[in-house]
């Protein structure tokens, strides 16, 4: 019932750009913090980047800073990423996370675990 599908990877050489999308069904989205993880491959999952309900605020891990933007559409349910100047490091599965803002506060919402999450999204960055 719950759904968050992430599009828009891909393979680009360093310096370009990639804009992904996560489009979430069956859950109040408006309510939802909703943020962009990444997991390369044999190291842990780390957030990338939160945007609380309503767009009240953002949050980057400082890797991103300056180069992604995240930005959210409540009345398409979607979140996306902005991803400029990508780097080699910036190669990973991608993944959407939802967090419910009725409990908790801001650390919560933002550090906490998603409630619910998609299914990935490969972005390789490669010369």
């Amino acid at each position: 019932q719950v759904q968050l599908v992430e599009s828009g990877g891909g393979l680009v050489q360093p310096g370009e750009s990639l804009r992904l999308s996560c489009t979430a069904s069956g859950f109040t989205f408006s309510a939802y913090a909703m943020k962009w993880y990444r997991q390369a491959p044999g190291k842990e999952r780390e957030l990338v980047a939160a945007i609380t309900s309503h767009g009240m605020s953002t949050n980057y891990a400082d890797y991103v800073k300056g180069r992604f933007t995240i930005s959210r559409d409540d009345a398409r349910n979607t979140v996306y990423l902005q991803m400029n100047s990508l780097k080699s490091e910036d190669t990973a599965v991608y993944y959407c996370g939802a967090r419910s803002q009725y409990t908790g506060d801001w650390v919560d919402w933002v550090r906490g675990p998603p409630d619910y999450w998609g299914q990935g999204t490969q972005v390789t960055v490669s010369s």
